[in-house]
């Protein structure tokens, strides 16, 4: 292989960071802002970022081809409207870069099928559909994340508790390539988001908060009125002593409720437990509400702006498209190399 193949966990000398989302809803909720989102835009400083929404995820399950399109302006807004400023990063739709698909086809065929078999992400969402409705994409997830993630030569990937399995299996596979074809590819470093952030459902505390949840009661939706989550945070489920204490298997609904005040308004657990102290749950969801508000309310308002102008959001994408291409392209091209596929002939 050439000697400019990276090696370590470095890129020209400074790391790079890849994250992304699925455009599956309106709206991302509270736990997407707090436990990644909130976090995106100070990795911009001291890293090569690149963020993206990954549209190609989106359609493991059936998906309206109007929503979708939808969707994917509404996400990447709301990634702008989060922190993510695409003149300090790359922001993209991950359908944009045709080396996302043509990578994941390449690692899909060193991934063992009794090695895809035990992710657990595909038997929890395989469990929730109907044996039929169950796609082959909705199997090889887990290889085109691992192909997101090496496309960009990424140093670092910040992930929820839920995702390190997929980023483990991403090592393997980048370990196992290298191995059998030569140094290709970059073997990625995870970092697993801070458990504070890590935010329930308000009416079922013992989930995540998420988007394909139950009932829209549990869920604080970032596009959402004030009005609506100021709603749902008073009427959080917690429990019946009126004791305002953290506990996460005895008191989880309140313990929530704390997690999500100290997230959004940046005070320590102890400090809110040494204001609450005798008073009753009431106190503490309006001050929670509160805090959410304040955090909230600019994102929102930025992500709005941005949704008026559609034309320009788009062309937005289509420029951070091209420094994606730029990056992916080198790294697709050592890989084809090395597996020993034919030269595209170019004038």
């Amino acid at each position: 292989m050439s000697a400019d193949v990276p090696t370590g966990f470095q890129h020209a000398g400074t790391p790079r960071v890849f994250s992304g989302m699925q455009p599956t809803s309106d709206s991302l909720h509270l736990g997407n802002y707090l436990g990644a989102l909130s976090q995106w835009g100070p990795m911009q400083d001291g890293h090569e970022a690149v963020f993206c929404v990954v549209d190609l995820h989106a359609v493991t399950v059936p998906m309206d081809p109007a929503l979708l399109r939808e969707r994917t302006r509404r996400t990447a807004a709301q990634f702008m409207a989060g922190g993510v400023d695409p003149e300090r990063s790359v922001l993209f739709v991950q359908s944009h870069v045709p080396e996302h698909a043509e990578l994941a086809w390449l690692l899909n065929c060193i991934t063992g099928f009794g090695e895809a078999s035990r992710m657990t992400q595909f038997k929890d969402k395989a469990a929730k559909q109907e044996a039929g409705n169950v796609s082959v994409g909705l199997f090889t997830y887990p290889m085109l994340m691992a192909a997101d993630i090496l496309l960009y030569d990424t140093s670092l990937v910040p992930v929820g508790d839920d995702q390190v399995q997929h980023v483990e299996l991403t090592r393997d596979l980048a370990q196992r390539f290298n191995h059998r074809f030569g140094d290709t590819f970059v073997v990625p470093e995870y970092r697993v988001t801070k458990e504070s952030a890590r935010v329930m459902d308000l009416q079922e505390p013992t989930n995540k908060m998420s988007k394909s949840a139950s009932s829209d009661k549990g869920v604080i939706w970032l596009l959402e009125e004030a009005k609506a989550s100021t709603k749902k945070l008073k009427s959080a489920v917690t429990d019946n002593d009126a004791v305002i204490a953290y506990d996460q298997e005895a008191k989880p609904g309140v313990t929530n409720l704390l997690n999500i005040h100290a997230v959004a308004s940046g005070e320590s657990v102890e400090t809110l437990l040494a204001r609450f102290e005798g008073q009753g749950y009431g106190a503490l969801k309006v001050s929670t509400a509160e805090a959410v508000e304040a955090l909230l309310a600019p994102a929102r308002e930025r992500a709005a702006e941005l949704l008026a102008d559609p034309a320009e959001l788009d062309r937005i994408l289509a420029r951070g498209s091209e420094k994606a291409r730029a990056m992916a392209a080198p790294v697709m091209d050592r890989a084809r190399e090395a597996m020993g596929f034919l030269p595209v002939g170019r004038d």
